[in-house]
């Protein structure tokens, strides 16, 4: 499937490190794709070309076939946006600013801004400088979402949200990729990137060090078994079973252990044990293990 979003080479050094440098990656229609990195790694530069506020120093991007600079009021009439620092008209309420982005959007039937009302639960009524963090993202997403948008961008999109919140967003976001949406979540929070793409990038230090696939990545994960012995005795037996023991403290041995567990679970019933407990490994140890975890 040919790819509806292109970074090729895009560069834009700010000095001392700080910029992105030779990032390419691309986006495939109707894919929701995660750019994941800690902060300060190149997100939101790299989006704010996207956005075509930016001009690279090198390299370019395009969606649709339209360059993201020279095309930027083009592409914007048919995107939805979402950034990761919001600046509103703090004198309207909430209610004016919605109406004020839906005449600039050319929205005359206000029906699907109700429905993300409702779905977010936004009272739209009091005055914008007074909400609270979590309602003015609430209020940002809704205008990114409120005109169906076929493509969206959004950078760090939960920013501010409490956990239901933060689910909700999450279960939305699995209905719109079903809708055919394309999007793009820049983020540094494992659980929602995980949950909800099909491919993640992840930049560190203004560079992508990965482009991998999600339903790839979680092949890759393994659980942790703690194992609680009765004895030294038992744990020295244990450790000749050849499993990948990767701690050892006191009576407690963890043990990672990926794919089929039956031959797992038969060595241990061979020992007398206190205690089993089982931890899932995260997408990000995963990532951490892979790429490394200094920032």
């Amino acid at each position: 499937m040919a790819s509806l979003i292109e970074v090729v080479n895009l560069t834009k050094d700010y000095g001392q490190g700080k910029g992105i440098f030779d990032v390419s990656l691309s986006v495939k229609k109707g894919e929701v794709f995660g750019f994941l990195g800690p902060n300060g790694a190149g997100k939101t530069t790299t989006i704010r070309h996207l956005m075509g506020f930016v001009r690279p120093d090198k390299g370019n991007c395009s969606i649709s076939g339209m360059d993201c600079y020279k095309e930027a009021a083009k592409i914007q009439r048919s995107l939805g946006y979402l950034p990761g620092e919001i600046a509103f008209l703090d004198d309207m309420n909430g209610g004016q600013l919605l109406d004020f982005i839906a005449a600039m959007k050319g929205i005359k039937d206000k029906t699907r801004i109700q429905e993300l009302m409702e779905l977010f639960e936004l009272n739209p009524s009091g005055k914008i400088k007074k909400m609270s963090k979590g309602m003015k993202q609430k209020i940002g997403i809704i205008c990114a979402f409120m005109g169906e948008p076929e493509i969206l961008i959004l950078d760090e999109p939960t920013s501010g949200l409490d956990p239901l919140m933060q689910n909700r967003f999450i279960n939305f976001i699995l209905r719109e990729k079903k809708k055919g949406k394309t999007i793009i979540i820049s983020s540094h929070i494992f659980e929602e990137i995980e949950r909800t793409c099909d491919r993640t990038a992840f930049i560190k230090r203004g560079k992508i060090v990965a482009v991998e696939d999600m339903n790839t990545l979680r092949e890759k994960k393994h659980k942790a078994y703690v194992i609680t012995f009765n004895s030294p005795e038992d744990i020295s037996e244990f450790s000749k079973e050849g499993f990948n023991i990767i701690d050892t403290v006191d009576n407690q041995v963890t043990v990672a252990v990926k794919g089929d567990i039956q031959l797992f679970l038969k060595a241990i019933t061979r020992y007398n044990i206190k205690d089993l407990d089982v931890k899932a490994q995260t997408l990000e140890e995963i990532f951490l293990h892979l790429y490394g975890g200094d920032k």
